[in-house]
């Protein structure tokens, strides 16, 4: 293997890690959303402490505020945003698989 292809290799497998770096922290900072004056992440973690908790309950969102919260509303919301982050994100993350 020539020096010139060898190169072109290692750039285009660094550029594929960097970009799958890039692209998770721009679906993790969409993750974020507002509900009853707090700040909140989607993500599993969210879903399942809400689905442990009563229906009204006291969480701290993502500054460590204590919020008072309707679980299954907190839920529902952040049910929908994760999942379609999450089909947006795995469709790019395809795409830059293609080009490795």
């Amino acid at each position: 293997m020539d020096t010139a292809k060898l190169k072109q290799t290692i750039k285009t497998r660094f550029d594929h890690k960097q970009a799958r770096i890039v692209l998770r922290e721009t679906y993790q900072a969409k993750m974020l959303f507002a509900h009853m004056g707090g700040m909140w992440r989607a993500g599993p973690d969210l879903i399942n402490l809400c689905n442990v908790c009563d229906s009204i309950a006291v969480l701290e969102d993502i500054y460590n505020t204590p919020i008072r919260v309707y679980t299954k509303d907190l839920k529902e919301q952040a049910m929908q945003l994760w999942q379609e982050q999450m089909n947006a994100w795995e469709k790019e993350y395809q795409e830059i698989s293609k080009l490795r």
